[in-house]
């Protein structure tokens, strides 16, 4: 396969960008892609360490993650002042610090699981045992987002199965994914783990090569149909997790104060700039003043600015291209005469800082809920009935996640069953967990990933079937 304009650039042009601190501005350094000739090599070289990764005995690979997932502990500080550095996110509150030791654990889970051989049928005349192997070469493409995190998500369950992994993380997020690779690379066996920079030329030359298995990603849902595209050329399996436009609906007469912590970081974690994070929120008419005034009063505690600093929770978008697209939303929902409730202090640096909003008087057509604003923008809707607020929820391509919030957990559970989603929290939202499968319905994507159907997403199903 073969990106013809990628590949004339590859020989001609300089495509090289910089890579900003999105809190300063200031440079950090320039990225450039990752030639036709470089790719090509790679993928000889994960051919032949594949091989060598995958005959070795099952607990051997175990050993190894595990001591991957400890030095990733012991660089855990360092590497979370990348991820601060490049993406943005505070180091305090659940910021880099909690990215990594969410790295940690998305490593050590998968390095403690076991996927043995299973007897799927036996009587007096055959025996069918159903084996997992491994697929190959996997293509991984990582978000700027959670850079690091969804990345050991990737990473971790192919080589645990016995493949190999070349992953590009996204342009945006660079130098903190190349710094974690170095320190992984210092425990795993040469080649077996491999990265490829550059914009999205260099993932679509991957993603298309013959020799890629397996094609992981995350990001956008045009995005993610370019890689099923691409994935013609190759029939390369697929997990994709291609975002949400995730709905909360709160049931009348909620306790609202029990609950706003976890309703605030809920929507606002990360920015908001995180897949499955409440992105609307359906609230009953009877119930708009008082979840308005809960949210507005404990966001007006929350500080944000530069995350290098400690008193810092809250930081800045990761990139212009996001900070216009929610800027935009912002200045269509004052167009259209929305309820500004709450805006909160933007702070007083060049970086790319929108601050806490939150957004009444919209409803299902306005853009503000309708397309995912992927920031810490929140548009709070009014509902007249519980089914009105289930048909509007479920009223999107969407369909990662979702969440209900009720005191009566009878009640919330049958709204949860009604909620067209791959996950329906309740009480707390995005509240993912490495043992659990997480994966979207809809246009969020296909796949899942986490535990052990995570596991088996990254492996080849083989039947040996014996006559007795």
């Amino acid at each position: 396969m073969e990106n013809t304009s990628f590949v004339e650039k590859s020989h001609t042009v300089d495509t090289a960008f910089l890579s900003l601190n999105p809190s300063t501005l200031e440079v950090i350094g320039k990225v450039t892609n990752t030639s036709v000739e470089e790719i090509e090599a790679k993928i000889e070289k994960a051919k032949k360490a594949q091989k060598l990764w995958s005959a070795r005995p099952d607990e051997e690979r175990k050993e190894i993650l595990l001591k991957v997932a400890e030095a990733l502990q012991n660089n855990s500080k360092y590497l979370a002042e990348w991820i601060t550095r490049e993406q943005g996110k505070p180091l305090s509150g659940p910021g880099a610090n909690f990215e990594m030791q969410a790295c940690v654990g998305w490593t050590q889970v998968p390095a403690s699981l076991d996927l043995p051989e299973e007897i799927v049928f036996e009587d007096e005349t055959r025996k069918d045992i159903l084996y997992r192997n491994p697929i190959g070469i996997v293509a991984a493409i990582a978000p700027w987002n959670w850079p690091l995190m969804i990345a050991i998500w990737q990473i971790i369950p192919s080589l645990r199965m016995g493949n190999a992994v070349i992953i590009k993380p996204s342009e945006y997020t660079t130098f903190c994914s190349l710094e974690m690779i170095k320190v992984i690379n210092t425990v795993l066996p040469e080649d077996i783990l491999q990265v490829v920079t550059g914009r999205g030329e260099v993932g679509a030359y991957l993603t298309g090569h013959p020799e890629i298995g397996k094609i992981m990603f995350t990001g956008s849902i045009a995005t993610g149909k370019k890689v099923i595209e691409a994935s013609v050329k190759n029939m390369a399996r697929l997990t994709l997790e291609c975002g949400g436009n995730d709905a909360g609906i709160i049931v009348p007469e909620l306790d609202v104060v029990k609950h706003v912590e976890n309703l605030f970081w809920g929507a606002f974690l990360n920015m908001g700039q995180t897949c499955a994070c409440l992105k609307r929120l359906y609230v009953h008419e009877d119930d708009y003043e008082k979840v308005m005034n809960a949210l507005a009063e404990y966001s007006s505690h929350i500080p944000m600015g530069n995350g290098a600093e400690e008193t810092n929770v809250l930081g800045p978008i990761q990139n212009k291209m996001q900070y216009d697209k929610i800027q935009d939303l912002i200045r269509d929902s004052e167009n259209i005469g929305a309820d500004f409730r709450y805006k909160g202090q933007k702070p007083d640096l060049e970086g790319y800082f929108i601050p806490i909003t939150l957004v009444g008087n919209v409803d299902n057509g306005d853009r503000i809920v309708d397309e995912e604003q992927f920031g810490p923008v929140l548009p709070i809707i009014k509902y007249k009935t519980l089914e009105e607020a289930i048909i509007k929820a479920n009223d999107s391509e969407n369909g990662l996640g979702a969440s209900v919030w009720s005191d009566d957990p009878e009640q919330a559970q049958k709204v949860a069953e009604q909620l067209e989603a791959g996950t329906v929290w309740i009480n707390q939202h995005g509240a993912i967990h490495p043992f659990v499968p997480f994966g979207g319905a809809k246009q969020s994507g296909y796949g899942v990933e986490f535990g052990i159907e995570g596991l088996k997403a990254v492996t080849v199903p083989k039947v040996i079937s014996i006559k007795k």
